[in-house]
């Protein structure tokens, strides 16, 4: 089949698509970006070897290059490397030419467009440091050719002679003494001069100043609210209100704080970091039911408190006297029940719960609608009860012997 497809080839001859046009840019216009695999590096954080790349910029008037080695190619790095990067020449250049990858573009895109495929979190960089970003098309390497040779001058020049498997803090550290030593001082193939000399005198005064304020790396991501009002990032569930449940939202996270957008309306924001589970806004939950997801005696007994000694001794009566049916349940329902009523009425409900023995939610319901809570509690009981002697048998026993007797009978007349 290759045999074949390159007599095709032969056969129609040199087409006008084939020319490589050379591109000339003046200095502080652009810079290409892209990463390269060199091998296994140890981290030292994580105690073991991992997989490592080399991220690359290189400017296209000068050839100065700025090179640094990472162990993945999130979106969080991939802008925390760019603001390194110009942070390193001292200034950012007006346009920047990436490559395809899923940090700087989500989904191929070209021309005027509302959504152009950028990563979101990568249009904000730019925005912040005032750069235009033009994708390289697909399949296409010769149009970033610049960061290419970049890219394989470094793996050929400083990493082929290194061993694998090296600590990444000293790697990086060689690294950045190579770039001035080394990589700076060489004489470029293409333009004939010295880069850093050339970067120095002719392009680091045409780049763009940096802006006042650093740069904290942005996550963008979608996600849909679920039936329990959370969203889901990274691993941990945030809150988002309640009225917007099954939608999908956007996610703006920075390292301090999370932001929940839904239709470009920001709705909710979250510390980034929680001591529990979950991030939750009480206020994200129904208030007919935002309760109900405290499940210790504790809180309950202490919003019992709050209404009167009464109430929260009814409370903690509930679940020390509760067997294999937790209390829990009739203990929320009647707590929130008495909140609505004044204190005073609250309490006075619970006493005479405690002395007549009720512990269920519709007993004290009726208490409060019938105002029983107004009359006296009675001293003792107020009916007086018989008491059963054995000179007073009960009203409808009969003695032994006539039980008896008529057994006998029945018998005698089956026979």
């Amino acid at each position: 089949m290759k045999r074949f497809c390159a007599r095709l080839r032969r056969a129609e001859g040199v087409k006008p698509e084939d020319v490589a046009i050379p591109v000339d840019t003046a200095p502080g216009e652009v810079a290409q970006v892209d990463f390269g695999y060199v091998g296994k590096l140890y981290d030292p954080d994580a105690g073991v070897l991992r997989k490592a790349w080399v991220f690359v910029m290189v400017l296209g008037y000068s050839r100065h290059q700025y090179a640094q080695v990472v162990f993945d190619q999130k979106a969080e790095t991939w802008q925390r490397l760019h603001a390194q990067a110009f942070a390193y020449f001292g200034g950012v250049p007006k346009t920047i030419v990436p490559d395809n990858l899923k940090a700087a573009v989500v989904r191929l895109a070209f021309g005027h467009v509302a959504d152009n495929g950028i990563q979101r979190g990568y249009r904000e960089l730019a925005r912040h440091y005032g750069f235009k970003i033009d994708p390289t098309p697909p399949r296409d390497p010769e149009k970033k050719g610049k960061v290419e040779a970049g890219v394989k001058y470094v793996s050929g020049n400083f990493f082929a002679p290194r061993d694998e498997g090296e600590d990444v803090t000293f790697v990086n550290s060689a690294l950045k003494t190579w770039l001035t030593d080394v990589a700076g001082q060489r004489k470029h193939g293409s333009t004939g001069l010295k880069p850093l000399e050339s970067f120095e005198q002719e392009e680091k005064a045409m780049l763009k100043a940096l802006p006042p304020l650093g740069w904290a790396p942005v996550t963008w991501k979608q996600a849909k609210i679920h039936t329990d009002c959370h969203l889901l990032f990274e691993n941990r569930p945030y809150s988002a209100p309640w009225q917007h449940m099954g939608k999908t939202a956007w996610v703006k996270a920075t390292a301090d704080a999370l932001v929940i957008y839904v239709d470009d309306e920001r709705v909710r924001t979250h510390p980034r970091r929680g001591t529990g589970p979950r991030s939750t806004n009480d206020a994200d939950l129904p208030a007919s039911r935002r309760d109900y997801r405290h499940r210790g005696r504790s809180y309950w007994q202490d919003r019992g408190r709050v209404l009167g000694v009464d109430v929260e001794a009814w409370v903690a009566d509930m679940f020390e006297h509760a067997t294999e049916l937790s209390p829990l349940r009739a203990v929320q329902q009647v707590v929130t029940l008495l909140e609505t009523y004044p204190r005073d009425r609250a309490n006075a409900a619970c006493r005479r719960a405690m002395r007549f023995d009720i512990r269920n939610y519709r007993e004290i319901k009726k208490i409060l609608v019938e105002a029983l809570d107004f009359e006296a509690l009675p001293d003792r009981l107020p009916i007086d009860l018989p008491v059963a002697t054995t000179a007073d048998p009960p009203r409808f026993a009969r003695p032994l012997s006539q039980l008896l007797a008529s057994i006998q009978k029945v018998n005698h007349d089956l026979h």
